[in-house]
């Protein structure tokens, strides 16, 4: 294994003094109020959404720019990547659109993205013009990142709304299938450098500044709040939530403070001054209110804070406050756990300390031991405040210690090694697959497939089918010869027609094998007199029309029926656009033309209670396409696939032409039974020809695939017409003998 170099991008600049990288100047001169301005304390660190109706129109130009700062990196990166032996590790939003100007460069890339700021609902997000350039840039990394679960979940529902993507979760890991790649999504939220603030704890500087610092509030109960000056930090919400703490507690005026470190603005607009002013108001009014000489109950530090002087507050403060109401992770109560923890200004007396932490924030799922509140509502944060003034040092020492622990052990070292193992195990198989690119611009991505896994072309197939004399085609329906989208989804003429031909050739056996029922089935290929169909993947079969239906052996006991159907109701009444399909052996819930999100969450829900109310019965319940199923054990298409081969073998035509063509997951049984012959009762003839082969590029037990229905259509044309388009032999080799006298 080659060893592993992640370079940080957004230093990449200063690690390669050579041609300085240099960004487009509209860039650099945007819209101080735009949320994409930078500032000479670095880049705004969250997606910023406007709350009024008057935010700022889509910039084109702006966007441009964007894309020409992240082609900029990745021409910079192109002089130094080694793609056989290094992997890249990208930070944050600023550099988005990277993995696909990555990716066209080097297909086989390795590359992690980690988003440090919330993702946005699919409805926020969506309403974004690039919004589908976006998401294609991040499913060009392999391995993408996020600080909690609920960001994540917001890029699955994203991808599953505006791209039509599902998700898998296989031994712990998510999974999003991209045209053959699988790209991972990690929830791991990044930690703090604990070496780095350990010394800084450990300076006399600090020591010194916690002595002072707890002498000036001796006597007094010290809550600290450090934020910067940001429309989303709820400084104003927490000064509301001190005044009503105040109200409340009588008892607590004169010894209560909240010590208020703002960090100075990264960018200057309205929004600014506005979060400035109102903070500055209110707290005018409750120390006017509450305050004496002596003490202030709302103490505001407006000036630069040295690192020093900021680690002397962590460890002098009884309690940390953060009423966020959107922030990404904010290491804050981090900071302030380790610095309580590891100062020895105060004493060796046990350490202890007490959180308030808004729920909306991402660091809250970690710190279990944090008093979580909504701060939109005054009151809750009054109530937790006064807690934590009230709560038992006994208690604040095992929540002190319960936070230590986690934060101690999942610092930003464990989590830069979790990452760099995970990115490793996304991109484990790059080099044994085929990769190429295809699309242009933004909408460009990278198509992987298996060493062996490759279209199949007519050229390729007909040679095999004409040298054949027993051949076996099997052919799902929805969305193999008929396309998912269509609204009629009654075969065409052109269906019709090729399906014929093929069955006038008394060498072929045509199957479809389809879910559907088989009067449906009957009706639409009625002008089929040849044609074999399974139906209710292979319940009922019949080898023509003239032919009657045949049953598999199972025992025809469908009381499981009155069990789920009522539950199936209960879940459509819930679902707008879902329905109920009864079939003779099954029952099946659809979901297609429900909301995207919600359907697959219901369908979710509804396979959790069908297998639980359906444990003691004999059937299977199934998850597919749009659906959840439910039919009786043993039956699959893989099944009747077996099935018609031993009768094929009993009758003296064992194939020696065998073409499975289907799209989804329940053809994947059907491509088993031909593709691990040795798993099955049938065994082939060794010298078989067999294909299966998919409908779209994806990952599939299949060797082959086709595009779309209409290769599908052109591929059994090409197979009809295969006996009529056999080449004489050219003049010059052409040998004839005749009667004569010999040589």
């Amino acid at each position: 294994m080659p060893s592993l170099s992640c370079h940080n991008l957004l230093d990449l600049a200063e690690e390669l003094p050579p041609s300085p990288l240099r960004l487009p100047r509209v860039m650099a001169g945007a819209s101080p109020s735009s949320p994409a301005s930078p500032s000479p304390a670095g880049p705004p660190r969250r997606v910023i959404v406007s709350s009024t109706l008057g935010g700022l129109p889509f910039d084109r130009a702006l966007y441009h720019s964007f894309l020409s700062a992240n082609r900029a990196f990745a021409d910079r990166l192109t002089e130094v990547l080694a793609p056989d032996d290094d992997f890249v590790w990208i930070q944050d939003y600023h550099l988005l659109a990277l993995p696909t100007f990555l990716r066209k460069r080097f297909p086989r890339a390795r590359v992690g993205f980690f988003l440090h700021s919330p993702f946005p609902s699919s409805e926020i997000f969506r309403t974004i013009p690039v919004r589908d350039d976006l998401l294609r840039a991040l499913l060009n990394a392999d391995l993408v990142g996020f600080h909690t679960f609920d960001y994540a979940r917001h890029f699955l529902s994203a991808c599953s709304r505006l791209l039509g993507l599902d998700y898998q979760s296989k031994r712990g890991y998510i999974g999003i299938e991209y045209y053959g790649r699988t790209v991972t999504v990690k929830i791991l939220p990044v930690g703090i450098d604990m070496g780095q603030l350990r010394s800084v704890v450990s300076a006399p500087e600090t020591a010194d500044v916690v002595r002072q610092v707890a002498d000036a509030y001796k006597g007094r109960r010290l809550m600290l709040g450090v934020d910067d000056v940001d429309l989303f930090k709820g400084i104003g919400l927490k000064f509301l939530g001190m005044e009503q703490l105040l109200v409340e507690n009588p008892e607590l005026r004169g010894k209560a403070v909240l010590v208020q470190i703002t960090n100075p603005a990264r960018s200057e607009g309205r929004d600014v001054q506005e979060v400035q002013d109102e903070a500055r108001a209110i707290s005018a009014r409750v120390n006017e209110r509450f305050g004496t000489p002596g003490y202030t109950p709302i103490v505001m530090i407006s000036r630069p804070v040295s690192e020093y002087e900021k680690a002397a507050y962590y460890a002098a403060a009884e309690c940390c406050v953060v009423s966020a109401v959107r922030d990404g992770l904010n290491r804050i109560p981090y900071i302030y756990t380790v610095c309580r923890q590891e100062s020895t200004a105060l004493g060796d007396a046990p350490k202890r300390s007490v959180i308030v932490l808004s729920e909306f924030v991402g660091c809250s799922p970690s710190l279990s031991g944090a008093i979580r509140v909504n701060p939109w509502s005054v009151e809750s944060v009054a109530e937790a405040m006064s807690s934590a003034l009230r709560m038992s040092d006994g208690e604040q020492r095992l929540r002190h210690e319960k936070h230590y622990k986690y934060v101690s052990t999942h610092d930003v070292a464990y989590w830069a090694r979790s990452f760099d193992q995970d990115l490793q195990r996304a991109c484990k198989d790059h080099f044994s697959r085929r990769h190429w690119g295809i699309g242009f611009g933004m909408s460009f991505k990278v198509v992987a497939l298996g060493p062996n896994f490759r279209r199949l072309s007519v050229e390729h197939i007909v040679p095999s089918f004409r040298k054949t004399e027993n051949r076996l085609i099997l052919l799902d329906y929805d969305g193999t010869v008929m396309p998912e989208s269509s609204i009629d989804k009654a075969p065409s003429s052109e269906v019709i027609s090729v399906l014929n031909r093929l069955c006038e050739d008394p060498k072929n056996r045509v199957f479809i094998v389809s879910g559907r029922g088989k009067d449906e089935l009957s009706k639409w290929f009625a002008p089929c007199e040849k044609l074999g169909i399974a139906a209710e993947h292979g319940y009922f079969t019949r080898w023509s029309k003239e032919s009657p239906w045949e049953t598999c052996g199972l025992v025809a006991d469908f009381d499981w029926k009155k069990t789920a159907e009522p539950v199936m109701r209960l879940y459509t009444e819930a679902t707008d656009g879902s329905y109920i399909e009864h079939k003779e052996s099954a029952l099946v819930w659809h979901h297609d033309e429900a909301d995207p999100d919600f359907g697959s969450c219901q369908a979710k829900e509804l396979l959790d209670h069908l297998e639980s109310v359906l444990a003691n019965e004999p059937v299977v319940v199934k998850r597919g396409q749009h659906i959840v199923e439910v039919n009786p054990q043993g039956i699959s298409k893989g099944v009747v696939v077996e099935s018609l081969l031993s009768s094929m073998v009993r009758g003296g035509k064992a194939p020696d032409f065998v073409l499975c063509i289907g799209d989804d997951r329940s053809d994947e049984d059907m491509f088993e039974s031909i593709v691990c012959p040795a798993n099955g009762s049938v065994k082939l003839p060794a010298t078989s020809e067999v294909f299966a082969c998919t409908v779209g590029k994806k990952p599939s037990m299949a060797k082959y695939y086709l595009d779309d229905t209409v290769d599908v259509i052109k591929m059994l044309q090409g197979l009809a017409n295969a006996p009529s388009q056999q080449r004489p032999w050219p003049v010059q080799l052409r040998v004839t003998f005749e009667e004569g006298n010999g040589v």
